[in-house]
């Protein structure tokens, strides 16, 4: 019932340079790393402050030529702890295994070459490496920083090559073991002789340090062990996994429920979940936050954490790692969340322009931790440099929209930039974050009771929410599904996006008329949904020529947008279309973590049954993993168990299971310092 990491590994996939395809890349909870389209190179390592860039180092020499340009397709399998690199050339069968090394700023590969062609082989192997090493505290910005001029010697006494930037004492250090028969300032050879059968093996280190001795230590501390270094690596993540789902461990504030199930479809996507947010954990000792949590990896935004995305995992966040969420919500609350999209942890500083979903987020934040913690008391606690309790900043949250009030009643929620990015149509008086508005009114009304206190600001909160829900409901397009946007000139224009889809049905769906649930539901399928993803804009819509972005457009959907979906349809009772869409996005889940975005089935051909995780490079601009996959532990806890808290009611569930597993049940879910378990039949108390 709980994971080991290789049960969470992804399918053998098989790619060669150039081909759609989004390389694996790891954590170790300090940084980052990327595979290279070869059998050895390394791309975007970085454990903030020091990084650089998406410059690729360790890459493979096989017969005197730079791996890729021989045409060899690879084969990658990725899990938590490492990434198996496999390939065949002339009677040779390559292998190499990936990892970073655990608590230490360095990757490990270890390469063995077994001469299967039934004769003496003679060989040229090695690898070519680059530096470009640079120590940046201030922030970062989109992509992580680099330096072009670094110092480079040779260090004939370990066999390695040293980069030392000009502008910092920052260090890399990388080299192989044996050592090569021949160094250079970018390049290590062999040459070797294989009898039939035999095998050959090399390692391969890269370690990076605040000066050249410290990165030295690392390396040297790893280059003649790393086999055990893979292993260890293993251990710490089997380790990682089962702490995860255990009460009272060692290494997070809380944890998360167990899932026993005999359907592996439905427990892949809990645990893919759940991995989603688990690696996104910093630990990093150059933090000024302490812990925090990532939003991408391995090559965008590096320690940046976005507001949006750490609301769309909050029930993991909550659940798992309470006291971190109780204080981003602190650090937010005192910085503001009405100028920027997230925070920094090498500085504590602000990232980006506003996202207006921000006060959204909050509100819905502040109830997840308030609900499943039940600290109660931290309502009416003052928030440090405000003046102002969190209740009074929740208020505040929850009334923001009237700031953008139009003559129609309506909030203007801003332009492309504030909202999708990549709809042009879909800005100013959309559908989705005025109902959201009208969401969070309530939310915060029932925080304002839940305080004991003001029932006539919860009145009052409940009041402006119903007249915002007429105005809002007004935008519904009659007999379509979907819902229309209003321009500054107040002229309308209809949007297929899924995005008023699943914020109206996980916000609002007590409101909604059968009709309109029916309606939703059925453009739902027509439009967005295919068998193992879904467009995020319907292919109908005449803003699809806007963009191929896939995370926001007719091409594919971002990694949340499924899973929230989901949810929404069961919160209006489509439990059976949800259940068989999970079991075929399951398929999806083939390639580790989610992605920022996967395209939809029919754009490019799927990933070994599942939907294609996009890859990095312009346009689409799609990262590798998301942390706001934790939405999809939200997905099977909300709909298929029905979990809920309910101010004053306690842990309530009302499951629909479907055709789900009957025999199905969550173990030790958190609530209250209590532990629950929840079946088909509903909540039984623990402890």
């Amino acid at each position: 019932m709980i994971p080991v990491a290789s049960d969470l590994k992804s399918s053998p996939l098989t790619h060669r340079l150039g081909d759609c395809f989004n390389p694996p890349a790891l954590t170790n909870f300090l940084g980052v790393v990327q595979a290279g389209m070869d059998l050895t190179g390394l791309r975007s390592l970085s454990f903030p402050p020091f990084a650089m860039a998406d410059t690729l180092s360790g890459a493979f020499v096989l017969d005197g030529r730079h791996f890729p340009s021989l045409g060899v397709a690879v084969t990658f399998t990725w899990s938590p702890d490492r990434i198996i690199r496999e390939g065949a050339w002339q009677g040779l069968y390559l292998t190499s295994f990936t990892a970073l090394a655990t608590g230490a700023m360095a990757a490990v590969v270890e390469v063995c070459i077994e001469n299967r062609s039934g004769a003496k082989r003679a060989l040229s192997v090695g690898i070519n490496v680059q530096g470009r090493v640079t120590r940046c505290s201030s922030t970062w910005g989109a992509l992580p920083p680099c330096e072009d001029d670094n110092m480079v010697d040779v260090d004939g006494g370990r066999g390695a090559i040293v980069f030392r930037a000009r502008h910092s004492a920052a260090a890399s250090v990388q080299g192989t073991y044996p050592r090569a028969d021949h160094i250079s300032s970018g390049a290590v050879r062999y040459a070797i002789c294989l009898r039939p059968g035999e095998v050959w093996r090399m390692s391969y280190v890269h370690a990076v340090g605040e000066t050249v001795p410290s990165a030295c230590g690392v390396y040297d501390a790893l280059i003649a062990d790393v086999p055990g270094a893979v292993e260890r690596a293993r251990e710490s993540w089997d380790a990682e996994l089962k702490a995860v789902f255990t009460p009272r461990n060692d290494r997070y504030g809380g944890h998360l429920p167990i899932l026993d199930t005999r359907d592996d479809d439905i427990r892949r996507l809990y645990h893919m979940g759940a991995l989603g947010v688990m690696y996104f954990k910093r630990d990093s000792p150059y933090s000024v936050m302490g812990r925090t949590y990532d939003t991408l990896l391995p090559r965008y935004w590096q320690s940046v954490t976005f507001i949006w995305d750490y609301f769309l995992s909050m029930r993991v966040h909550a659940m798992l790692d309470p006291g971190v969420m109780r204080r981003y919500l602190e650090h937010w609350i005192r910085t503001g969340i009405h100028s920027h999209f997230g925070t920094e942890y090498l500085t504590g500083g602000p990232v980006g322009y506003w996202y207006s979903v921000n006060d959204y987020a909050m509100v819905s934040m502040v109830r997840e931790y308030v609900q499943w913690t039940g600290d109660r008391a931290w309502l009416s606690e003052p928030v440090a440099g405000t003046g102002k309790r969190v209740i009074e900043h929740v208020v505040e949250f929850a009334r923001q929209w009237e700031r953008f009030r139009t003559v129609r009643g309506l909030a203007d929620y801003g332009g492309i930039n504030n909202l999708l990015e990549c709809v042009s149509t879909y800005t100013h008086e959309v559908a989705s974050l005025n109902v959201a508005a009208v969401h969070v009114m309530r939310v915060a009304a029932d925080l304002v009771e839940f305080t004991g206190e003001n029932g006539a600001l919860s009145r009052g909160l409940r009041g402006e929410a119903e007249v915002l829900l007429q105005a809002a409901q007004e935008l519904y397009v009659d007999g379509k599904g979907y819902w229309r946007a209003l321009r500054q000139d107040g002229a309308s224009v209809e949007v297929r996006h899924c995005y008023d889809l699943l914020t109206v049905l996980n916000t609002i769906p007590d409101d909604l008329t059968e009709r309109q649930k029916a309606e939703m539901a059925e453009y739902f399928v027509r439009e967005l949904q295919t068998d193992t993803w879904m467009r995020a804009l319907s292919a109908a819509d005449p803003n699809a020529v806007f963009d191929t972005r896939p995370d926001h457009q007719w091409t594919g959907a971002y990694s949340a947008w499924p899973s929230e979906t989901a949810r929404g349809l069961y919160r209006i009772g489509r439990s059976e279309l949800a259940f068989r869409w999970l079991k075929g996005m399951a398929r999806s889940a083939n390639q580790g973590p989610f992605g920022q975005a996967h395209f939809a089935d029919g754009v490019v051909p799927l990933e070994e049954g599942g939907a294609r995780k996009a890859p990095s490079d312009p346009p689409l601009l799609t990262d590798w993993a998301c942390s706001s996959s934790g939405s999809w532990v939200s997905a099977i806890m909300d709909g298929i168990f029905g979990i809920r808290t309910l101010f004053g009611r306690g842990l309530t569930a009302n499951p629909q299971f479907a055709s789900f597993d009957p025999d199905a049940i969550m173990i030790n879910v958190p609530y209250h310092g209590m532990l629950h378990t929840v079946t088909r039949n509903g909540v039984v108390v623990q402890t």
